[in-house]
Order: structure tokens, then C-alpha cells, then sequence
């Protein structure tokens, strides 16, 4: 116990976390009457939260958005099943992808031929590919999250100087008060990624499934270390700037499983437009006043620099992810069609191989393998 007391107290110096001359005890709740500090205790609320998230999302997409999808004539059937061969059906469950080294060995023992194994391999992995409508209902939750998360953040923050001048984020830190609506906004976002990363084990698999785990966690931990530094304000800007073109690309995607192409073109287009104004626009103005105005209001201290790297690495990525969306414009310029999301080919209908190019989806970009690329250009031949 006493090494734990120790590595912790070593973990929470107040030399890393907290400016110069400022301990633990000058930001704890009730420290001061003028300021409510943020309680990291707090911080066990999103699990609850997110549990009610699930419920609401399972109300929503069964209830709702399911019945929705059928009525739009969104496929909600499964492939045809493969036949039940044990040893075929043995070697699936090694490894869902047909290792051509054993075919001779599975020849032998089915006394099939080896057109016959590839095609029963691929009915047993349609098999296992979620239904459209399954996919349709997980985009159009993510869209109507999405949407109410920027809705009220805009709102939460309208009043807040620190919306309108970034500069007000670093003024009078550490001693912020947390107002009840930042603390619903921080508190259903990190209950929302709590859910993410417990729902993403049964939702549709991704070939980026652990790349987005850890983007959840990592997203989680800084959300967290921000509230305990009481980092809010700009934590909030964070947060509002990256929800605005989730919505269009999400809803791009429920418009591509609902087939209605030309709507998905046009929702694309505006998400491009977003993304470029809020991730290239605003995003880089948080960054400029991180890195030259706040060193010039508050004392510096080696927290500042984590959150600061971070925050500039994430712009980093942003300008490499807007370089490959526009690729992805050019791309369905010239082929006069729009990508769909292929983050997952393995997750994809049979019927869906013409789905090429690249797709973002919370920031994770896959490009086609060469056959799904040569599908594609037949396709729009």
C-alpha cells in the first residue's frame, strides 16, 4: 500500500500537473467561495451515463431507426448460409481467411475442388457480414448523436467568453468555475465514448477495430486529465469543433446504405466543406492560442506541454486525413460516384465490392486493396 501511496503521489506532482506555487488543495471543490473547481470525483458519472446511453441507443435503433430502414427498402436479410462441412467449417474458425497452403490438405478431406472450397469460404464469410440494415441503424445512431452533442455544446457554450475569444480560456486558470451545463456536456462525451468502447465488441467489426479502441481510451484518458486539471474551457472548444462534420460524414454513409446516391453526393460534399472549415479553420486558431497566447497569460508547466503536443499532433493528422478525403472527391469526380464506407471490406454485402476508394470515419482512413479497386472501375464502366 505504501509503494501504491507513493508511485501515485509521484504521478500527481503538482510540479507536472498544476501551474507554479498551485497545489491540489488550491483547486478542490470548495477551496474557494467564488470558484467551483471541477471534482475529479466526478469522473465516475459517465459510467452510469453510459449505460443509459446503450439503453437508449438499443430503444432507438430497434424501435426506431430499424423500422425506418425496412420501410426504405434497406436489405435486412442474411446471405445464403454455407453448407455444414466440419472440417471446412474447423479450418473457418482458425482464421476466416482461406489460407491457399491447406487447400491441397482440405481437398483431400472433402473430396471438393478448390473453386468449391473459395466459394464456400465466401458464403461462410457472408455468413458472418452484419445486414445492411444493421449498418444503416449504427450510422444513423452515430448521426443523431452527432447532431444533439454539436446542438448542445453551441448552445452550452453561446455565453461563454472563451466561445467567442479563446484567449478567456487561459484567464484566472487554474481557479475556473465549472457551470452545471459544461459539466452535462463533459459528462454525457466521455459517456458517450464509455459506450463506444464497450458497444464496438458487438457492433459491426472494423479492420481498425483496436486502432479506434485506442483512439476511444486515448480520447477518455485526455477528457479525463483535462477535467482533474480543470482544462474545461478549452477542452470544450475541442470537443464542439471536432462534432460538427461527424455529422455529415455519418449521414453520408445511412444515405449510401439507403441508396440514394445522389443525396449521399451532395452530404459528402457538405462534409468536405465542414471538415476543412472546422478541422483546417477553427481547430488551427485553438492551436495558435495554446501555443502563443496562452504562455503569454499564464505560467507554463509540463502538463501544458502533454495537452499542447497532443493537440498539435492531432492537427498534424487532421491535414493528413483532409489530403486523402480530397483524393477521395477527386476520386468520385472522375468516376462519377461517391465512396461508400468501406472502412471494413470483411464487414461489407457481397454486393457492396463496389464500394472503392478511401473513407474517414472518426478519424481512421483504409485504402481498397487492387481487386476491390478493379471491381470498381468495372462497375462504373
Amino acid at each position: 500500500m505504501d509503494l501504491i501511496k507513493a508511485v501515485g503521489q509521484t504521478f500527481w506532482s503538482t510540479h507536472v500537473w498544476l501551474p507554479p506555487n498551485t497545489t491540489w488543495e488550491d483547486i478542490a471543490p470548495g477551496s474557494r467561495p467564488d470558484v467551483t473547481h471541477a471534482d475529479y470525483r466526478d469522473l465516475i458519472w459517465p459510467l452510469p451515463i453510459a449505460l443509459m446511453v446503450m439503453l437508449l441507443r438499443y430503444v432507438i435503433e430497434r424501435f426506431w431507426i430499424m423500422p425506418i430502414g425496412r420501410s426504405l427498402g434497406i436489405k435486412s436479410s442474411r446471405s445464403k448460409k454455407a453448407m455444414n462441412i466440419p472440417v471446412l467449417e474447423k479450418a473457418y474458425q482458425k482464421s476466416n481467411r482461406l489460407n491457399y497452403k491447406l487447400v491441397p490438405s482440405l481437398r483431400k478431406q472433402t473430396d471438393m475442388s478448390e473453386r468449391q472450397i473459395q466459394r464456400w469460404w465466401r458464403l461462410r464469410r457472408a455468413q458472418d457480414r452484419p445486414t445492411t440494415i444493421v449498418k444503416f441503424s449504427e450510422n444513423t445512431w452515430r448521426c443523431i448523436y452527432y447532431t444533439y452533442s454539436f446542438i448542445f455544446g453551441v448552445i452550452v457554450l453561446w455565453d461563454k467568453p472563451w466561445f467567442w475569444d479563446i484567449k478567456h480560456c487561459w484567464y484566472g486558470y487554474p481557479h475556473q468555475s465549472i457551470s452545471s451545463d459544461i459539466w452535462w456536456y463533459y459528462m454525457i462525451s466521455m459517456a458517450f465514448y464509455w459506450s463506444l468502447t464497450v458497444t464496438q465488441f458487438i457492433d459491426v467489426k472494423r479492420k481498425d477495430f483496436w486502432q479506434m479502441f485506442v483512439h476511444h481510451m486515448v480520447t477518455l484518458l485526455l477528457m479525463s486529465l483535462s477535467w482533474v486539471c480543470n482544462l474545461h474551457r478549452v477542452g470544450s472548444l475541442v470537443l464542439v469543433v471536432h462534432d460538427c462534420a461527424d455529422i455529415f460524414l455519418e449521414a453520408a454513409k445511412l444515405t449510401k446504405y439507403a441508396k440514394y446516391q445522389k443525396l449521399c453526393d451532395f452530404i459528402f460534399a457538405i462534409f468536405t466543406v465542414v471538415w476543412i472549415v472546422t478541422r483546417l479553420g477553427f481547430y488551427p486558431r485553438i492551436i495558435y492560442s495554446s501555443s502563443v497566447e496562452a504562455p503569454n497569460i499564464l505560467p507554463m508547466f509540463p502538463a501544458y506541454y502533454i495537452f499542447n503536443s497532443l493537440l498539435i499532433a492531432l492537427l498534424f493528422l487532421h491535414i493528413v486525413w483532409t489530403y486523402l478525403i480530397l483524393q477521395i472527391v477527386v476520386d468520385s469526380l472522375q468516376k462519377g460516384l461517391m465512396s461508400g464506407d468501406i472502412r471494413s471490406s470483411d464487414s461489407e454485402d457481397v454486393s457492396d465490392s463496389s464500394e472503392s476508394a478511401t473513407i474517414l470515419t472518426n478519424g481512421n482512413l483504409e485504402k481498397p486493396n487492387k481487386r476491390e479497386n478493379a471491381n470498381t472501375v468495372n462497375h462504373s464502366r
